[in-house]
């Protein structure tokens, strides 16, 4: 097996234009994505794939192989795809969002160990246990339920399961925005429609579930804060400067 890192960094955000080159502790956001990518021991080529002239700049200004993908994707998978496609020797790719600075290099590598040991393995994500009940009915907050095997059942951005009635044994996941693909897979996902449950909670992962395909778990007590908000990359880069100060 060989896996490749694809870093999707998109300016036009909706909720935080520019995000990828925000500054944080002196570097742009994407850039704290890539380093941590560096530090992976079980993938090789590492890829920043991005529809702007600015972000490109910016990262092959900082020593990253960057891919300058189309403008009209519909989606981060897609983009994704577009880049795979000029990595042909890659047989598995992981998609590390550009927005999570403090994503664990372990975590990149236990995916693609994953993959490797197990062929029948399509797409695989990851989860960490939700602690805090303040955020379990956060939008912003995608939680998971799964299987007793470790596949997802479902993921929303409300609270699942409905808590209609106390029980010791359930624990509340919060899914995390990495992804592992086979390049076999990856092709047959891009190549169905937008689902409706994909569209309605704005999750491109249901469009697997949808059309029928696994996607295998796995459980991390990592918790990587994903950037939607200029306040959550302030609240990160305290994390991260006090970090440095250790």
């Amino acid at each position: 097996m060989s896996a490749a890192v694809i870093i999707p960094a998109r300016y036009a955000s909706t909720r935080f234009p520019g995000k990828p080159l925000h500054l944080i502790a002196g570097k742009p956001l994407v850039q704290h994505v890539w380093e941590r990518c560096q530090l992976c021991r079980n993938v090789g080529t590492i890829v920043i794939a991005t529809d702007d002239d600015r972000i490109a700049d910016a990262a092959r200004g900082f020593g990253a192989r960057v891919c300058l993908t189309s403008p009209h994707h519909q989606s981060g998978t897609d983009r994704i795809a577009e880049a795979a496609r000029t990595l042909p020797d890659a047989t598995h790719v992981i998609n590390v969002q550009g927005d999570e600075p403090l994503i664990s290099p372990a975590l990149v590598d236990e995916l693609a160990a994953r993959m490797s040991a197990d062929p029948a393995i399509g797409m695989i994500t990851a989860v960490h246990p939700l602690r805090d009940p303040a955020l379990l009915d956060n939008p912003n907050i995608v939680k998971c339920v799964m299987s007793r095997d470790g596949r997802a059942l479902y993921f929303s951005r409300s609270r699942i399961p409905y808590p209609r009635s106390a029980h010791p044994g359930l624990t509340h996941w919060r899914h995390m925005g990495i992804y592992g693909f086979s390049r076999v897979f990856l092709e047959r996902f891009v190549s169905w429609e937008p689902s409706p449950l994909e569209m309605t909670e704005a999750l491109e992962q249901l469009r697997a579930l949808e059309n029928g395909a696994p996607i295998h778990v796995v459980v991390t007590d990592h918790d990587s804060p994903g950037i939607d908000t200029p306040e959550q990359a302030r609240e990160v880069e305290e994390l991260i400067t006090r970090r440095l100060r250790e």
